[in-house]
């Protein structure tokens, strides 16, 4: 398939096109299939991924790049120049990447022209005959308000189809050497015709709005200006208001540095355009920055004070919900009272000071029930897009004080680069926490606390029930009393600093990356028989996420689990377990803080220790916790190692095969573990709380894999029996151990790029025409399984699995390269140290397969599910 792009249809020809040629029985996977929005070139299929982009037109060919140079090798002058020619083809290669991205881009670029010109057109429509009304005896607008509403529309309408009429026959007619620089330059320096819009903007507005209140002819009109859908397309067109299509040049320029940038990006310090897009580059940043008010967003700082005469027993930095909204706290645990406080900003050199915010006496405190708290404050939750968008930011401000740190920079830029990574890290924290814990005091008033994990809500709760045994009377304090209680915190404290990366210790542990295999063997010393089960909890980025869980033992004291679980890690140092009586008699206990009836009858954890898990070795170990023992054997796995693709070495069985000899060998066109996986779980696993996400048991996994492996005709009956979330674990193992991925070596790097891209435009077309691009067995599965995946974030209210959390979990799965086309650091001497540069590559794969979870225009695979399902054709 040599061309993706052959004419000028829009992306339904192109979707139409594909699935009718394959009918989704067979077809030919190498036909033509259409074009993106809006524009014609001749496309070539994107090459492997780039490698250090911004040296495109320079090969290194010293030795030390060369791949034969070898320990067996290095004698050798043939190896030599085997290698510098390999490292030549390979700098060739690289070259070669980098301008096909530039094509993406620039297609993209036309399709957004395409449709910013016809939004100018649907406010230049009406231009005219309100012209023509206001010379008449019954005018419409007067010629006044005509040019304050459409100032510079015309113009800037001009500038825009120059620009679009000169670069349409530059892509049409393209090659890698083709140039396009001088008509960015060109378009840049009119920038001036924006000013003026942009200055006019503010009035134009208020003036339409008038109008509209006083003519109701005009105000019709103002909210029915059609845009035309697409250049080919002529009846087809989209209703605007006024107010939207006005508003469409000011984004225009706030977006044009964005899209320079892009291009910039792929344009090779050699080629002839890439002085010309710098120019165009510069006077864009200058222009917007002398119309942008630069807002500097202010973070509060807070602060607190002492106490003293009493013991402090406990104190942690916490979040607490007040009047909706969040606010970090530092909250102390005294012999007497629990004390919340705020640290208070330092200003001039002055020592750290808290500010009391209330106190409780703790023969005064009791815990609200859920029947008590009628009143309780509802918990805001925070969208799991918006967190992850706060780790990318993590991620990439570590990756940059990381690469100024070797560049030797001064330190004001990692100090800048270290106070933004604080306040991202805060944000985080502050954020995350949707757990509640409320306390209650006998004067009437309620406070609530938002906490992470059942283990830390469980300790809080334990400790203050302790020392509410010792005390017996209750007692008020003067201001007095309180400033000099509040005053001795700052000495007392035992948490100096919130829990950010930015505060640990240089030569401190980053933590785990990988893969933590746990078997949950048993556990003694229950006083009496109950139901049992455990969850585990891992730490990431600060905080604690519940990983796993058990399933309940009936009517036992001694229960012996035996089960094994896989748990990512990321920058992990600690692993919590916690034990849970089932209580199925609702009436039993009450509950508290909204939490399910079970109670915690012990919890305890274990330090991940880098050095002793390195090996790779199962290690067994004894968790006691209240007088009970739980039995462990942990593994830890590095990502080098565990999310390594192995090359496909057998044509037998399905896991490890490549998906084209599967499909072939079966006569169909999704893989049947695919849909016997999907079909059991959207039979009875839809509503399962944290599928996919919850671990499923290891062994269950493994029993499933071999049945599927030798084509079981009872693997059916098996599935029927076992717990869904293994059968959502078998699914998942299916696609990690695929020998390429399912958006395939040859395209990852292309995905990775396109979705980076900042114009919208420009991102739909390149990411659509990279995912047509795949192969034919590649493209149904993912669409097979893209259909499933939204059916189930359908039932998100119930299963807490978003599309944002479902592409968390495949994201990776599905995109992950080969190892020879992983960014993975090679040195094998520091397998488990966290990586930022892998965390970004990570959070792309997540970012990629979010964005076709929330496309619309990919047409969901429904009204073909049944051909797919059953298609026999080869």
């Amino acid at each position: 398939m040599d061309s993706m792009c052959q004419g000028g249809d829009r992306w339904d020809g192109v979707l139409g096109d594909r699935w009718s040629n394959w009918g989704l029985q067979g077809g030919d996977p190498d036909a033509s299939f259409g074009t993106s929005p809006g524009y014609g070139c001749v496309a070539d299929r994107a090459e492997e991924q780039r490698r250090h982009q911004e040296g495109l037109p320079y090969i290194d060919d010293s030795p030390s790049s060369s791949p034969h140079l070898s320990s067996k090798g290095r004698g050798s002058r043939d190896a030599l120049a085997s290698g510098a020619l390999e490292s030549t083809k390979a700098g060739e290669l690289d070259l070669e990447k980098g301008l096909e991205m530039r094509k993406w881009v620039l297609s993209g670029i036309l399709a957004s022209e395409e449709t910013y010109l016809s939004h100018l057109e649907a406010l230049l429509l009406p231009m005219k005959p309100l012209k023509a009304a206001a010379t008449t005896s019954q005018p419409v607008l007067t010629s006044q308000q005509i040019e304050t509403i459409f100032f510079k529309v015309p113009e800037l309408y001009e500038i825009h189809k120059e620009f679009y009429d000169g670069l349409f026959p530059r892509v049409q007619q393209w090659s890698h050497q083709q140039r396009v620089g001088d008509l960015f330059q060109k378009l840049a320096s009119q920038l001036g015709v924006y000013r003026a819009f942009v200055d006019n903007y503010g009035v134009a507005m208020e003036t339409a709005e008038k109008c509209c209140q006083a003519n109701a002819q005009f105000a019709e009109i103002s909210e029915n200006l059609r845009a035309r859908s697409n250049k080919d397309a002529k009846d087809q067109t989209t209703k605007n208001s006024l107010e939207t299509l006005l508003y469409k040049p000011v984004d225009r320029v706030t977006r044009s540095t964005l899209v320079l940038h892009d291009l910039l990006k792929h344009t090779p310090c050699s080629h002839p355009d890439h002085p010309l897009l710098q120019d165009a580059l510069r006077i864009s940043q200058n222009f917007l920055s002398s119309i942008n008010e630069e807002i500097t967003p202010r973070r509060q700082s807070m602060t607190v004070k002492k106490g003293e005469h009493r013991q402090l027993l406990k104190d942690s930095f916490m979040v607490e919900l007040v009047e909706g909204a969040r606010k970090l706290r530092h909250v102390f645990l005294f012999t007497d009272l629990l004390l919340c406080t705020k640290l208070k900003k330092q200003s001039g050199g002055k020592t750290q000071q808290y500010d009391c915010k209330w106190y409780i006496p703790l023969t005064d405190l009791s815990f609200q029930t859920v029947d008590e708290s009628e009143a309780a404050p509802n918990i805001p939750l925070v969208l799991d897009e918006e967190l992850e968008a706060m780790k990318i930011k993590i991620s990439q401000i570590k990756s940059d004080i990381q690469r100024e740190k070797r560049a030797n920079k001064g330190s004001k830029a990692i100090e800048r680069l270290k106070k933004k990574l604080s306040e991202q890290e805060s944000l985080l924290l502050l954020m995350s926490p949707s757990m509640a814990f409320r306390v209650h005091s006998r004067n009437g008033k309620s406070y609530t606390f938002l906490i992470s994990s059942d283990y830390e809500r469980a300790e809080w709760r334990e400790n203050i029930r302790e020392q509410q045994k010792k005390c017996f009377k209750s007692f008020s304090l003067t201001s007095v009393e309180l400033q000099m209680l509040t005053n001795s915190c700052v000495k007392l404290q035992t948490v100096h600093c919130i829990p950010l990366t930015i505060n640990k210790e240089d030569d401190e542990s980053p933590g785990l990356c990988g893969f933590l295999n746990v078997i949950v063997h048993s556990a003694t010393g229950f006083k009496q028989s109950s139901n049992l089960y455990c969850t585990l909890e891992v730490d990431s980025f600060g905080y604690f996420v519940n990983k796993a869980k058990t399933r309940v033992y009936r009517d036992t004291a001694e229960p012996n689990w035996n089960e094994e679980f896989e748990i990512e890690l990321e920058g992990s140092q600690t692993l919590r377990i916690l034990c849970y009586e089932k209580c199925y008699n609702k009436t039993k206990i009450a509950k508290e803080d909204g939490e399910t009836t079970d109670r915690i009858m012990g919890k305890g954890q274990v330090q991940l220790d880098p050095q002793a898990l390195q090996d790779r070795d199962w290690q067994r170990t004894v968790i006691a916790m209240n007088g009970i023992e739980v039995k462990l054997s942990v593994k830890f796995t590095s990502r080098e190692f565990s999310l390594k693709r192995m090359p496909s070495r057998k044509q037998t069985g399905v896991f490890g095969v490549k998906i084209a000899v599967v499909t072939k060998r079966e006569r169909s066109k999704v893989p049947y573990i695919v849909r016997q996986c999907v079909e059991e779980i959207e039979r009875r696993g839809m509503e399962e709380v944290g599928i996919y996400r919850v671990s499923g048991v290891a062994t269950d996994i493994q029993a499933l894999k071999a049945a599927f492996d030798v084509n079981n005709k009872d693997v059916s009956v098996m599935m029927s029996e076992m717990d869904v979330n293994a059968i959502a674990g078998t699914l998942k193992l299916y696609f990690r151990e695929l020998p390429e991925p399912l958006f395939t070596d040859e395209f990852y790097p292309n995905f990775a790029e396109g979705i980076a891209l900042s114009d919208p435009v420009a991102k739909e077309s390149c990411m659509l025409n990279l995912l047509l691009s795949l192969p034919e067995a590649n493209l149904l599965t993912f669409l097979f399984l893209l259909d499933h995946l939204k059916r189930v974030a359908e039932k998100e209210t119930v299963n807490k699995m978003s599309l944002h959390n479902l592409a968390t979990v495949f994201g990776p799965t599905l995109l992950r390269p080969s190892e020879k086309e992983s960014k993975l650091p090679a040195n094998p001497s520091q397998p488990i140290s966290m990586t930022d540069s892998w965390s970004l590559e990570v959070m792309s794969q997540v970012q990629v397969l979010l964005y076709f979870l929330q496309l619309e225009a990919i047409p969901a695979p429904d009204s073909k599910r049944q051909s797919i399902l059953f298609s026999t054709e080869v």
